[in-house]
Formats: C-alpha cells, sequence, structure tokens
C-alpha cells in the first residue's frame, strides 16, 4: 500500500472519532506560528483542495494549516442558557473564557428562538436569580409580575450581552463547532469551529459543551443517547413568534398567563373556525405593550443532526404561524389586525444526544426524589414528553408521566463527561435518560447547570486537577473560601 493512502487513511480513522493530536499544539509558541489568518479586510481565504471519489459520492481533502484563533483556560461552546451560566460563573471566577455561539446574538432559545418564558425557577439562586432581576427590571408590567421569567427577547440580549462584556467573557459569533480535538492523554485540548473567518482552531485547558445537542462531545468521541425506543423517536421541534395588533384587555381570556384555561379558549377559537393547528395546545403571552408571542407549532420526526431535515420543518413551521395569523385575521373584531412582527430565527429544538456522564438521572430518581450529596440544584418541573407523532391529541404524552415526580437534584457528576478528560456539559445534553431529560431539559434549570459547570472547570485549573477528580462540595468550599 502507498504510505500517502495509509497515512490518509490513518487520518480519516482519527477524524471519525474525533483528532487525536500532541500536547505540544498547546505550547504558546505554537499558538503564535500558526495564529497567522487571511487577510480579512480584503476578503481573501485559505482555499480547500481535494479530489473527488470516482463514484461521486465523497470528496477527499488535502491537508492544511489551520490558524489558532485563540487561546483560553476555558472554552464554553454555545451562548444559550447553560453556556452563559458557564461563561459568567468561569469570568467570575478568575478564568480567561472564550465563548463561541452559532447565533448572531448571546441567549440560544431565549433570543434567537423567541421562547419568552423561563421555566423552574422558583427556587433557583445565583446567575439565575440575577438574570430574572436585570430582565424584570428593565422590562415592562408584565415582566416585573412574573419576576423576569415572561420577558421581552430584544432586552434578554442586551442583558446577557452586558453581563459577559463585563465580566471579561470573550465572545465571538456566527460561528460553529465542527470538530474537537484530543490530545494523547485523552483529554480535549482543542476544537475546530467555521465562520466568515474560514476554518478556525481555539485552544483551552477546559471545555464546557452548552451546545443543547452535545455536539462538542460527540466530536470527541463520547458516548450518547438520543430519544427512545429502538427508532430514538425524540419530542417534536416548535416555531415560536411574535405577535402585534391586538388590545390586551380585548383577548385577555385567550392570555396564557390569566390561567391554564387560556390554552383551551383559544384552541376552541381556532378549530370552530377552520384552523387546525399541529400543537394542540395553543399558547399566546402577552410580553409588553401590543406585543405577544405565539407558540402553536410542532414538527415531528425531525432529526437535530439533520440539516436538510430542519429546514424543511423550519419552511413548514413559518408557513403554517403565517397562515394562522392570517385565518386569526379574519375572525375580525379584535383579531382583525393581527400580524406577525418576527418568527424565531432558530426552530426550537427539545431533544438532540444525551452525553453520557459519571451520573445518569433516571426516571426512577424523579419518581424516588433523587437526593444526591454532590447536588448543583434541585430541579420540580413535570415530566413533559410532548407527543412524539401526529397522532392523538398532539399535545402532552401522558403515558410517560405514570412513574410520578418528586423535587429532584441535578448531581455534579451528570454534568463531567464519562469517555474524555477536560469536558463539562450543561443545559439539556447532560446525563440522563429519555424521561429524565424531559423534566431538567428547561431553561431555569439549565442556567444553574452551566453555573456550576463553569466553576468546576475553573476550580479544577486552580487547583491543577481534572474536574471528574473534584467533589462539588470541594469547588463550594473553594469559591466561598476565596470570597
Amino acid at each position: 500500500m502507498d504510505p500517502t493512502t495509509s497515512s490518509r487513511r490513518g487520518f480519516l480513522r482519527h477524524a471519525a472519532g474525533g483528532l487525536v493530536i500532541s500536547a505540544s499544539l498547546t505550547a504558546p509558541e505554537t499558538v503564535q506560528a500558526q495564529s497567522q489568518t487571511p487577510d480579512s479586510p480584503t476578503g481573501s481565504v485559505l482555499r480547500t483542495r481535494g479530489q473527488l471519489s470516482s463514484d461521486g459520492r465523497t470528496f477527499l481533502e488535502s491537508e492544511r494549516a489551520v490558524p489558532v484563533a485563540g487561546r483560553a483556560d476555558v472554552l464554553v461552546c454555545g451562548g444559550g442558557p447553560a453556556g452563559i451560566g458557564a461563561a459568567l460563573s468561569a469570568a467570575r471566577a478568575g478564568a480567561k473564557v472564550q465563548l463561541l455561539e452559532v447565533a448572531g446574538c448571546l441567549g440560544g432559545v431565549w433570543t434567537a428562538g423567541l421562547l419568552t418564558k423561563i421555566l423552574d425557577t422558583e427556587n433557583k439562586t445565583g446567575i439565575m436569580k440575577e438574570l430574572l432581576g436585570e430582565f424584570m427590571m428593565r422590562g415592562g408590567a408584565v415582566a416585573r409580575k412574573t419576576k423576569g421569567t415572561v420577558y421581552d427577547p430584544e432586552i434578554a440580549k442586551l442583558v446577557l450581552e452586558e453581563l459577559c462584556v463585563a465580566a471579561g467573557v470573550q465572545i465571538q459569533l456566527h460561528t460553529r463547532l465542527v470538530g474537537t480535538v484530543l490530545d494523547e492523554r485523552n483529554r480535549v485540548a482543542a476544537v475546530l469551529t467555521e465562520s466568515k473567518s474560514g476554518r478556525q482552531a481555539w485552544l483551552a485547558d477546559r471545555f464546557v459543551d452548552c451546545s443543547g445537542d452535545g455536539d462538542l462531545a460527540a466530536h470527541a468521541g463520547c458516548r450518547f443517547d438520543v430519544g427512545t425506543g429502538a427508532d430514538c423517536a425524540c419530542q417534536p421541534m416548535s416555531m415560536l413568534a411574535l405577535l402585534t395588533g391586538v388590545e390586551p384587555e380585548a383577548i385577555q381570556p385567550f392570555v396564557r398567563e390569566t390561567g391554564s384555561e387560556a390554552k383551551r379558549r383559544l384552541l376552541k377559537l381556532m378549530e370552530e373556525n377552520g384552523i387546525m393547528p399541529t400543537y394542540r395546545a395553543p399558547t399566546l403571552r402577552h410580553l409588553h405593550s401590543g406585543v405577544y408571542s405565539l407558540m402553536t407549532n410542532h414538527e415531528y420526526g425531525v432529526s437535530a443532526f439533520d440539516a436538510g431535515a430542519i429546514t424543511e420543518a423550519t419552511l413548514r413551521a413559518r408557513r403554517e404561524i403565517h397562515e394562522i395569523v392570517a385565518g386569526m385575521r379574519k375572525l375580525g373584531g379584535p383579531w382583525k389586525e393581527l400580524s406577525v412582527v418576527a418568527t424565531a430565527e432558530q426552530i426550537g429544538v427539545r431533544e438532540g444526544r444525551r452525553i453520557r456522564g459519571r451520573f445518569a438521572i433516571t426516571a426512577e430518581g424523579l419518581a424516588e426524589g433523587l437526593r444526591h450529596e454532590e447536588a448543583v440544584c434541585r430541579a420540580t418541573f413535570p415530566i413533559d414528553v410532548h407527543a412524539l407523532d401526529g397522532s392523538g391529541n398532539k399535545e402532552i404524552s401522558k403515558s410517560f408521566k405514570q412513574g410520578g415526580l418528586k423535587p429532584y437534584d441535578i448531581p455534579y457528576p451528570s454534568l463531567v463527561a464519562a469517555d474524555v478528560d477536560g469536558l463539562l456539559m450543561a443545559g439539556r445534553c447532560i446525563s440522563g435518560d429519555f424521561i429524565a431529560h424531559s423534566s431538567y431539559r428547561v431553561t431555569g434549570n439549565s442556567v444553574p447547570m452551566g453555573e456550576a459547570a463553569g466553576l468546576a472547570a475553573a476550580v479544577s485549573l486552580r487547583k491543577g486537577v481534572q474536574p471528574h477528580e473534584l467533589n462539588w462540595n470541594d469547588i463550594k468550599e473553594d469559591v466561598s473560601v476565596r470570597q
């Protein structure tokens, strides 16, 4: 066999499970030597070369030098609620933090996804409490009445940016992670990204996967689970929208914050007039002045890892929102001027990978009200599995609730990757089973998870140990002593 061919095949085998590199890449002189980037103002690029296979099904890319864009103590992948918690806590603990985000703003589902409601916040302290205070103080009457849990996405964007900048977090938006690099000690050493700056490498000593779908961990070769059953069935995606053109007093019975009956009233009104939403519990929230949030869409059977399928779901969902609003306008009366202000940039994904950690949260743990000596927060949100297909009531699948739920702990080991070192997770990609995930996935839990992971990353560096070698109580003690 030709030596070049053998070498190239070996490279591809490594690439399939996360590139493996020498620790020498992390040396400061290496950063300096490889940090040359294209001349950005002129628009020059690092060109790709390679060879198309004879059957036209694959493209073998030639090797090229990827510039190192930066080096940090802690790198956080994903700037959603979990990523914000991780970046702020690590930076405030003294670490140099790099935050990478694929969207054009921080906040993830809060902002690009137009969520507008934060669930499971009542018993949360720390950064979650701080953010709610900011949303409440800067928001309108509804934000104040709901203690910040119903918020304005534009205010959230600004708050998150200002807090991260004040903490010294280095932020790069419009940047997607496409690879993870391990060293010979099975430690995450770098990640690779793509953006308008081209392909770049980012070095760090600790990494926190807050991507939602567990992208960083998957590229590192970590084991993971998806959905439920042999076909890995996942919860549906949903697109949200902002509406205007109606007076709050005129439609008050249909606004969610007036009570749980509001959903049923809104569905009845829609169905009586020939409007059949794919989500059978349509939710209308009043944000401020004449601006509302609408969630009335389900996209079933869409893989979080299939860009083509997500694209088709996004097009369907956006069309459905506009059709529903047009149908509501035809009702006349208070609805005659109803119109769409914006649809979400990113369709809401409820479920991606669940990365194997050092402890898995299970349905049994929820039923028993799991108590753990290394609890980072306590979750109270119920089991919430949206219908897995379009048949039946198209709302919540009650069959998964049979085991019951008591308030339970989210343990620190659930945030620590089992298969590689130097990697923590936060948000819906932590270690747990399908039923447990349906409860802990909400964003009121994501922020304290991120806060714990970022703090653990910083303290592990200070102590010169890996995150899995730390006990959560030792981390808390270290912080309290320094304060």
